[in-house]
């Protein structure tokens, strides 16, 4: 893994290095030093899960024959250019929730110099996906499919954020908006696509697959990925913040979070006022009756309940498709979140 993970590492550099002597810009010193530490900061930083996973997925899908040097390095480009799509709603995201810190460092757009050039930063990284994609992938037969996934995944990601922020809107702060549904919603549209499908739908593309035959997959990682969101809101409240490497903040933030929703549907007349008068508030009295509340609701219970069934129903869909390499993929995918603990 770790081998894999620092040639996937190697891959950024000469995708980098291909951008910042793009044939169709005529670079600075100035403007060329600025991409590369925009690029830097904002694209290799995360856990890079996504973009592996289309190696991963890609291997498994090839019945256990090795790679070719060129396969692997395709699969990983693609896998880079959902960590650039990641990196572009991440830039851009921080701005509209006046976000402080991400990934323990500051926000891009708070950095001095920065600012509101974050915004076109964020315009150049989804553009970069297209020109990485026009060099690699132009000759083969699947490229326009690859533009299209690319684009349709971009415009559901967008579509679950608007969604999420018309309904979270700052100073109408009402809880009677937030239902099972549009949590159902916003997870599905803002995380399940592009986290979820997206590096399968690349891995499939690549082996040949006609991804109208694959609806069912595509059906299976949504929901697998409804059930890691729930799992992070769940993490948020309910984990040991040493283990979980952060501080969680969904009460004071007022988020559309699973605990948040299950409470309003558990919850009688008295509790309801105690939810409606404390969430959304940045108080540490606040927030600890609403932990109080959430226990009272055995919402630990609760959760446990749901992550046993969901587990349930995901491994026998898995077990239900036909392809062992598809089952393979997607065993793959769940194993690696099942039980986590961050």
């Amino acid at each position: 893994m770790t081998d894999l993970k620092a040639e996937f590492l190697g891959v950024y550099s000469v995708l980098k290095s291909d951008l910042l002597k793009d044939p169709d810009f005529e670079f600075t010193d100035d403007s060329r030093q600025w991409v590369e530490k925009m690029l830097d900061y904002n694209v290799p930083g995360g856990k890079l899960n996504r973009g592996l996973s289309v190696i991963d997925s890609l291997s498994l899908l090839n019945d256990g024959k090795e790679l070719s040097v060129d396969e692997i390095f395709k699969a990983s480009a693609l896998g880079w250019c959902i960590e650039w799509l990641q990196a572009y709603f991440l830039v851009l995201d921080d701005i509209m929730d006046g976000s402080h810190t991400r990934r323990g460092q500051p926000c891009w757009y708070k950095l001095d110099k920065v600012g509101m050039i974050a915004i076109n930063d964020g315009i150049l990284l989804r553009n970069h996906i297209t020109r990485i994609l026009k060099k690699y992938f132009r000759p083969e037969p699947y490229y326009v499919d690859l533009l299209d996934l690319f684009n349709e995944v971009e415009f559901q990601t967008a579509s679950g954020q608007m969604i999420d922020l018309i309904t979270t809107l700052a100073g109408e702060k009402d809880l009677s908006k937030y239902s099972l549904s549009i949590h159902r919603r916003i997870v599905q549209y803002k995380t399940a696509y592009y986290s979820f499908y997206l590096p399968v739908a690349c891995a499939l593309l690549m082996a040949g697959e006609n991804l109208d035959n694959h609806v069912d997959v595509k059906k299976i990682l949504i929901d697998m990925g409804i059930y890691f969101q729930v799992q992070d809101d769940y993490l948020d409240c309910f984990a040991d913040p040493e283990v979980l490497g952060k501080i969680g903040t969904d009460i004071q933030d007022f988020k559309c979070s699973w605990l948040v929703v299950k409470a309003l549907e558990l919850c009688n007349e008295e509790q309801k006022k105690i939810l409606f008068e404390n969430y959304g508030k940045d108080d540490a009295a606040c927030i600890a009756k609403i932990k109080a509340l959430y226990n009272d609701l055995k919402l630990e219970e609760v959760f446990l309940e749901y992550e046993k069934t969901s587990y349930e129903k995901l491994t026998s869909s898995i077990a239900a498709h036909p392809s062992k390499a598809v089952q393979a993929v997607l065993l793959s995918f769940l194993g690696k979140i099942y039980k986590r603990q961050k």
